[in-house]
């Protein structure tokens, strides 16, 4: 199955829950001193906004922010 971007997508392996909010699994390889900014930045939104935030929403946050600076997504 394919998007319309043209990725493809494996079907039987848990997307279905994602793809109803837009999401896709994808496997990112990053160094350790991310790990632990992703960490530490996931402690203080949950802790600021009061409600849990994880590893892949700051990812989420911070991919935002980079495309809309640079005019890709509004």
């Amino acid at each position: 199955m394919g998007d319309k971007h043209g990725h493809s997508h494996h079907g039987g392996s848990g997307h279905e829950g994602h793809e109803q909010h837009g999401l896709v699994e994808v496997t990112l390889l990053l160094e350790d001193e991310h790990l632990d900014a992703l960490d530490e930045t996931a402690a203080e939104l949950s802790r600021d906004l009061k409600q849990p935030w994880d590893r892949g929403a700051v990812v989420r946050l911070a991919l935002s922010e980079f495309f809309s600076r640079r005019g890709k997504i509004t």
